[in-house]
């Protein structure tokens, strides 16, 4: 009898595990369709960079602002109710953007396209530290590396796949149906997600007496006084802000030192696309080890090896294998640090963590490119990408000596 109720309860969670997944990959596989397809849509409408400058900012400053308003409200209502009401306004959005364009209700569609990526960004600013608060309600924690490996190479099957259909569906038919496309992914993966079972978390089971903001407070000196949280969202900010100049500056690398080829840039975000998602799955194959900080620090020592080869590379080939190389041990990074937080930090708070996680990313990322972007124009890319993957071998190093 004993033994029934195990093998039930193993079931359960499988099941609800896959359909998560399932629904979330489905509705991101539509947003990264819709959003490249936006960026193209700008591009092709104005040829200018500030206005691609624009509307990258309106799709990524939102979701860093509301990022960690999302946790609180992660930590406050019914997650599942959060994860469906962010889907259905981001649907919302873009039904309305479409009809916009179906019936040539305007004649500038640039402020229209900025104003929605706006509102998608919040949207998904709300989504992800409520997705990943959700995790550990629904997967058992010896099992938390695993799913966080399988997340992540299903994103980034997601993104490689993402370009090559938003321009099927374009030379197919009209900007339009693309939006439609992205509103079909949502409908099908809300109704996936409503026959998954999350509990509702304790706290709230409880009558909550503190305001919304003594809830933020509560969430920002409980990451600054547990060691383990601030050096956990440090160590992630700063991973991402030194893997600026060898993730998203190879592109003006590329060019600069093997010459203006569209394919030389195909293969790069190919390989790079290839090498996150098999290290993934490899992760996901593996899961792991117990002690977390020891497949923290391997991530951060071989993504600061490879990239500190990708410096002083001046073959492609051997540069492409580099790439490779070093994006394979990104989901190591990610996943690391993700299980850690869910493994440590109590269901009542998860959601403002996660909130910050979000805003260490999104917030991060920006700021090195505003760094080391101009900073291109003055020194050679190959040196700012050594002495960065210099510092990401020294914070492995200094992970795997001192216990996070």
């Amino acid at each position: 009898m004993k033994q029934n109720k195990i093998e039930k309860q193993s079931q359960t969670w499988w099941c609800n595990t896959v359909l998560f997944i399932i629904s979330q990959g489905i509705t991101l596989f539509g947003s990264s369709i819709v959003q490249m397809a936006i960026i193209w849509q700008v591009a092709l409408e104005t040829s200018s960079g500030l206005w691609v400058t624009l509307l990258t900012l309106a799709s990524t400053i939102p979701q860093t602002m509301i990022s960690f308003f999302a946790g609180v409200w992660a930590d406050r209502y019914p997650r599942k109710r959060l994860i469906i009401i962010a889907d259905a306004g981001i649907a919302m959005v873009t039904l309305l953007l479409a009809l916009i364009f179906l019936l040539g209700g305007t004649s500038n569609v640039l402020m229209p396209l900025i104003l929605v990526s706006v509102l998608r960004s919040l949207g998904a600013g709300i989504q992800t530290p409520v997705v990943s608060a959700v995790i550990p309600q629904i997967v058992p924690e010896e099992h938390l590396m695993r799913y966080n490996g399988i997340n992540s190479s299903m994103m980034s099957i997601v993104q490689f796949a993402a370009p090559a259909v938003a321009g099927a569906l374009l030379s197919l038919g009209s900007f339009h149906w693309i939006l439609l496309f992205d509103v079909a992914t949502a409908i099908i993966g809300i109704f996936i997600l409503w026959f998954v079972s999350i509990p509702v978390q304790k706290n709230l089971r409880q009558e909550q007496k503190d305001s919304f903001f003594d809830d933020m407070k509560a969430g920002i000196s409980y990451a600054g006084s547990d060691r383990l949280v601030r050096e956990g969202l440090l160590t992630f900010g700063t991973f991402i802000f030194l893997s600026v100049p060898s993730s998203f500056l190879t592109v003006l690398m590329i060019e600069r030192t093997f010459g203006e080829s569209y394919m030389y840039l195909t293969v790069n975000e190919m390989v790079g696309f290839v090498g996150m998602a098999l290290g993934g799955i490899s992760l996901g194959i593996w899961g792991g080890i117990q002690d977390k900080r020891k497949v923290l620090s391997l991530g951060l020592l071989g993504f600061g090896l490879f990239s500190l080869a990708i410096g002083f590379t001046y073959t492609f080939w051997l540069f492409a294998t580099f790439i490779f190389l070093m994006s394979f041990f990104i989901p190591m990074v990610q996943s690391a640090i993700t299980t850690m937080l869910q493994e440590n930090v109590p269901e009542e708070r998860q959601g403002r963590v996660f909130g910050l996680l979000g805003v260490m990313y999104s917030g991060f990322m920006p700021l090195g490119t505003a760094l080391f972007g101009p900073l291109a124009d003055v020194l050679k890319i190959q040196w700012m990408v050594i002495a960065c993957a210099g510092l990401i071998l020294l914070l492995g190093l200094y992970i795997l000596m001192k216990k996070l």
